[in-house]
């Protein structure tokens, strides 16, 4: 079974999560992620990703508890180390990221979602973190990404508390970024991505490195930061291209070097 399935639109990346009937996570689909934004990276003509989910119903379940019911905990290490390993390689992906959230998105369905830079909600969506309920935790990132989103407050009502959040309480949480109709996150998500080509790839990796420093760089530190970055894209093409074809009113043909 290919549990990631990939397509190419101009220069977006669209993947699709395969493992009927919930999108569960697998160790061979975590490492299938990494694998596949790890190539993207290198992929000089993607500038931007789209992550959804096979069907109607379900973005992702998260992890199949089948996997923790022996209570082997080495099995449970590996685990944990496929979550965070592809999960993290998605949250540095040096183009812009989006969830098209089309149904259920649980556990580590949700934190997947939560590692990309956007997420938009069909309006049917639920959304929820509940690994406490079955004795276990968040380890894919949940508990610092959700907070990061939401607040200390609603991290811990949803995690401590098991609550689950429709798309529109996501929505005003700022948990996610857009609400559509039943059906239309894919399109509205490919949308949005398609703007990216018209931004530099150079820029757009390094603002991207800039806003997500801020979870753990004081300002006194990343303001310096941020100046360096700027001189830096004057060793770039795309720096020069982008000002020139401004100035000569005419669209930037960005190379991405």
């Amino acid at each position: 079974m290919e549990y990631l399935v990939e397509r190419i639109e101009g220069h977006t990346a669209i993947l699709t999560m395969n493992n009927p009937p919930a999108n569960t996570w697998t160790a061979e689909s975590l490492q299938a992620l990494k694998a596949k934004v790890l190539a993207l990276n290198a992929n000089k003509d993607i500038y931007a990703l789209v992550l959804t989910g096979q069907g109607q119903k379900f973005f992702s379940a998260g992890a199949d508890l089948k996997l923790f019911s022996d209570g082997n905990k080495d099995n449970a290490a590996a685990m944990a180390k496929h979550f965070g390993e592809a999960f993290e390689t998605l949250s540095q992906f040096r183009g812009v990221s989006i969830a098209a959230i089309n149904g259920y998105a649980m556990g580590g369905g949700l934190e997947v979602a939560l590692a990309c830079d956007i997420r938009i909600a069909e309006t049917q969506a639920v959304m929820a973190l509940p690994e406490a309920t079955v004795g276990l935790l968040p380890c894919a990132g949940g508990t610092q990404n959700l907070t990061a989103l939401v607040g200390e407050g609603w991290a811990k009502r949803m995690i401590l508390c098991g609550e689950r959040i429709d798309a529109t309480k996501a929505l005003g949480l700022r948990l996610v970024e857009e609400v559509v109709e039943t059906g239309e996150a894919l399109n509205t998500a490919i949308a949005l991505a398609a703007k990216v080509a018209n931004q530099s790839p150079s820029s757009v990796a390094a603002c991207k490195t800039l806003i997500q420093a801020g979870r753990t760089m004081v300002r006194n530190q990343a303001l310096p930061l941020e100046r360096e970055l700027f001189v830096g894209l004057f060793d770039t093409e795309d720096q020069a291209e982008g000002v020139n074809a401004f100035l000569g009113k005419r669209k930037a043909d960005w190379k991405n070097r």
